[in-house]
């Protein structure tokens, strides 16, 4: 993901100051979230939200942490296929944060590119000796722990 530098160089233009951030995964029956530390170093699991179909109550659960945690920003990951291009699961994810950045406005939603992190979660998990139900748990909040800590690591390359 490109990104233009401010003025004073020291932080990409598109990024908010210092603060919590969130990640998330979306999937097509779960959406799995992070959260940052609030220096944005470190991102670490916070939940796994069953989707619900009008997206009343994850939608809900997902605006109530941003407000309880005081998040700067939201960082939805985007499926994109290994080709780079955008398919239908991108679609699913910008609805998916559009509709969250209307419920949780002035506070941003970025996406960023996720290729890949479900399936590196998933061989993550399966390496640690994590299987079945207890693996459909968390591998959703490992793909959005991979997402948000892809922003943050970029966030800080940015301001070095």
């Amino acid at each position: 993901m490109s990104m233009n530098l401010a003025d004073d160089g020291d932080m990409p233009a598109d990024s908010p100051p210092k603060g919590v951030r969130l990640g998330v995964d979306v999937g097509t029956v779960r959406v799995g979230v992070a959260m940052s530390d609030p220096h944005g170093v470190l991102a670490t699991p916070v939940t796994t939200l069953a989707r619900d179909a009008v997206g009343a109550t994850d939608l809900k659960a997902l605006a109530a942490l941003v407000e309880e945690h005081e998040v700067v920003e939201v960082v939805v990951g985007l499926p994109k296929t290994l080709r780079g291009s955008d398919g239908p699961a991108v679609l699913t994810a910008r609805m998916y944060g559009d509709a969250l950045a209307a419920r949780i406005t002035p506070v941003p939603v970025v996406y960023v590119d996720e290729r890949l992190t479900t399936v590196s979660a998933d061989r993550q998990l399966r390496d640690a000796g994590v299987r079945g139900r207890a693996k459909r748990k968390v591998v959703d909040q490992v793909a959005a722990i991979r997402i948000l800590q892809n922003r943050l690591d970029n966030l800080a390359g940015g301001a070095r």
